[in-house]
C-alpha cells in the first residue's frame, strides 16, 4: 500500500481513526500502570481492527499490530516502572535474573512469528489471553507452584518462556510475569510493579525483530519499518506515557482481589474478541 492509498479514505474516517488510536493509547497506558502488562494486551486488538478499517492486507494485519505494539511498549514500560519504583514496589533482583533468558526467548519468538504468520499470531494471542484470564479471574489465591520465585536454572526457564510467548502476542511480559509471580507467592502489587519492567526487555529486541521480519513484506501500510508502523507509534506513545501514572495510582488504591479479578476479566474479553477475528 502506498501513501496515496489514504487519499481514498474519507477525511472524517481518518480523523476518527486518529482519535481512536489516541484514546486507545490513553487506555493502554492506564492499563499498563494498573496491571503491569505494557498496554500491548489492549493495543494489539485495537491496531488489528484499525488496520482492517484502513483496508490493509489481512496477511500483514496481525504482524503489524504485534510489531507496532512491541515498539509502543518500550516508553510505556519505562514510565510505568519508574512510577512503581517511586513507591518502592519493584523487585530489581528478580528483574535482573530474568533479563538475559527473556531476551533469548524474544529472539526465538520473533523467529517463530515469521514462520506462523498472521493467522497463527492471532490464535496464539486469543488462546494465551483466555488461559491466563480464566486463571486470574477464577483461580484460587492459595494455589502455588512453590514458595518464592525460582532462581538459577528455574529463572532461566521462566524468563525464556515469558519472552517467547510475550513477543508472539505483542505484549510486554506482564501478562505472563504477573501470573507466574503470583503462583510463587509474590503479592499482586509487587508482581505488577516488577512486571512493568519486562516491557523494555521484551519490547526493544522484539520490535527490532519484527522490523527485520517484515522489511520486504508486500502490502505494508505507509510509513512502516517492516512490521512497525510509525503512524500508530506517533499517535499512541504520547498518550500511553501520559496515562501510565494514572494506572499506577489506581493499582495502589485497589484491593488485592479487585485488582486480580479486573486483570482476569480484561484478558478474557480481549481473548474472545481476537478469537472471533481468527474464526472470521
Amino acid at each position: 500500500m502506498s501513501i496515496a492509498a489514504f487519499a481514498d479514505v474519507p477525511v472524517g474516517e481518518l480523523v476518527a481513526l486518529a482519535v481512536g488510536l489516541g484514546i486507545s493509547g490513553l487506555i493502554a497506558g492506564t492499563v499498563a500502570g494498573l496491571l503491569g502488562v505494557g498496554g500491548g494486551i489492549v493495543l494489539v486488538p485495537v491496531l488489528f481492527q484499525t488496520l482492517a478499517l484502513l483496508g490493509v492486507d489481512e496477511s500483514v494485519r496481525m504482524p503489524i499490530a504485534v510489531g507496532t505494539s512491541l515498539a509502543t511498549i518500550i516508553p510505556t514500560s519505562i514510565r510505568s516502572t519508574l512510577s512503581h519504583n517511586a513507591k518502592g514496589a519493584v523487585d530489581w533482583p528478580l528483574l535482573r535474573a530474568w533479563a538475559i533468558p527473556t531476551v533469548v526467548g524474544v529472539v526465538l519468538g520473533t523467529w517463530l512469528a515469521a514462520i506462523i504468520g498472521g493467522k497463527g499470531l492471532t490464535a496464539v494471542f486469543a488462546i494465551g489471553a483466555m488461559t491466563l484470564g480464566l486463571y486470574m479471574a477464577l483461580g484460587r489465591e492459595e494455589w502455588r507452584l512453590g514458595e518464592g520465585v525460582p532462581r538459577g536454572a528455574g529463572s532461566w526457564l521462566l524468563g525464556f518462556g515469558n519472552g517467547c510467548l510475550s513477543v508472539l502476542m505483542g505484549i510486554g511480559g506482564g501478562t505472563f510475569g504477573v501470573t507466574v509471580m503470583t503462583l510463587y507467592g509474590v503479592p499482586i502489587h509487587r508482581a505488577v510493579a516488577t512486571a512493568a519492567g519486562f516491557g523494555l526487555i521484551i519490547g526493544l529486541p522484539g520490535a527490532i525483530g519484527m522490523m527485520f521480519n517484515g522489511w520486504h513484506a508486500p502490502g505494508l501500510p505507509p510509513l512502516s519499518l517492516g512490521y512497525v508502523n510509525l503512524v500508530g507509534l506517533a499517535l499512541i506513545v504520547p498518550a500511553t506515557i501520559v496515562a501510565a501514572p494514572w494506572g499506577v495510582a489506581i493499582a495502589h488504591s485497589m484491593s488485592h482481589r479487585t485488582l486480580r479479578l479486573s486483570f482476569g476479566l480484561f484478558l478474557c474479553l480481549t481473548a474472545l474478541r481476537m478469537g472471533w477475528a481468527w474464526i472470521g
